[in-house]
């Protein structure tokens, strides 16, 4: 199976006590996710999330309803946390979310590792293009919501 990672980095004018109860919140993730996406948070297995909470998501993807379940693998606050794909579109998702305090700056970062099928060119041509798309989004996004970042970085 090939394996595909894609990263992103964000430096927020915010500490990281003020930064990271807004991921404690799967809702928030709607926020962040481009509309054409149509993304919607239908439910979790827990009141609040901890480590083993699965949570249920729908969307869209080039128009196909999609139902996704993943579960919380690491929950490390207010320094991280861990989820990957129990049900969806794809045949590995890996995603860390770190955040590291620096003075009155977190750096918030994303490290996603994830498999598709149909290989590397399905990975180049559908998949990869639109992921980049999706994290650019939320990168903006996150810069908005969670005030202009000091700097972004891209990898």
């Amino acid at each position: 199976m090939k394996r595909s990672i894609l990263q992103r980095q964000l430096t927020l004018k915010r500490p990281l006590d003020e930064v990271f109860p807004f991921f404690a919140d799967p809702r928030n993730l709607e926020a962040l996710t481009p509309d054409f996406l149509k993304f919607r948070v239908l439910g979790m297995t827990t009141p609040e999330i901890e480590e083993g909470t699965e949570i249920d998501y729908s969307l869209r993807l080039r128009g196909l309803p999609i139902r996704w379940r993943s579960r919380i693998t690491d929950w490390n606050p207010p320094f991280g946390f861990t989820d990957v794909q129990v049900q969806g579109p794809y045949r590995l998702w890996h995603h860390e979310h770190k955040f590291e305090a620096r003075g009155g700056l977190t750096i918030a970062s994303d490290h996603i590792t994830y498999a598709v099928l149909g290989g590397s060119l399905v990975d180049r041509f559908l998949v990869r293009p639109d992921l980049e798309r999706i994290f650019d989004h939320r990168t903006q996004r996150m810069a908005e919501l969670l005030e202009r970042p000091a700097m972004a970085l891209t990898s």
